[in-house]
């Protein structure tokens, strides 16, 4: 009680800003052993523990309600990176597109085939969500990405997923889906802008790199 009692005074007194994460994370998830906590951060980095599953959360000997918890703070996290207060996102350079999907996507272990769907200013009108695994053309179907452009009144679309190596460079896999879906966007009359592919700490804009 005594340790609790002193981070938040320091809280109070100096601003969360100069409280360790461990410390942290004890406030939010109470009631919870301190040296649960320490042991996840010894053993895994922020970026592993933000990408983690409630289940996975639980498999490491937290209770439903804290891995719950524990999955809530950074969600949260997440979704103020990617706040605007109501002003239009705007896609015009590959660098945008970076950096309001990378906080999404970082750490995930699988790869994740969004679709974002602009107006004719490049504006985002919405992002969705295609497929979560290894990228494919099974997967990854014209008939899908362009059902989500077409209903949501699109001008034209950039694609975007990450790879978990961290290197953000273009397979033949990727290079073959662009192409159909460029190919199939060009008979609807939907451009497709650009494929950004998110690597750690770095992207490829296809459009940039002229493959596009």
């Amino acid at each position: 009680m005594m340790r609790m009692t002193e981070v938040k005074e320091s809280c109070v007194k100096y601003g969360t800003e100069t409280v360790i994460t461990t410390d942290l994370l004890y406030l939010a998830v109470q009631p919870v052993d301190r040296e649960k906590l320490e042991k996840l951060l010894s053993e895994n980095s922020i970026v592993k523990i933000g990408a983690m599953s409630i289940a996975q959360l639980k498999k490491m000997g937290f209770t439903e309600n804290q891995a719950i918890k524990i999955s809530s703070i950074f969600e949260i996290a997440r979704r103020w990176s990617n706040h605007t207060d109501g002003n239009k996102l705007n896609f015009s350079r590959p660098q945008a597109v970076y950096d309001y999907m990378f906080p999404k996507v970082r750490g995930l272990q699988k790869e994740r085939f969004s679709v974002l769907i602009l107006d004719t200013k490049n504006n985002i009108i919405k992002e969705e969500l295609i497929s979560i695994g290894s990228l494919n053309a099974s997967i990854v179907h014209p008939r899908e990405v362009f059902k989500a452009a077409i209903e949501n009144s699109a001008a034209s679309i950039i694609l975007v997923h990450n790879h978990p190596s961290g290197d953000p460079s273009p397979s033949r896999e990727d290079l073959y889906i662009t192409q159909k879906l460029t190919d199939g966007g060009k008979l609807l009359g939907i451009d497709v802008l650009d494929h950004v592919i998110i690597g750690e700490g770095k992207y490829k804009s296809l459009k940039t790199e002229g493959l596009i």
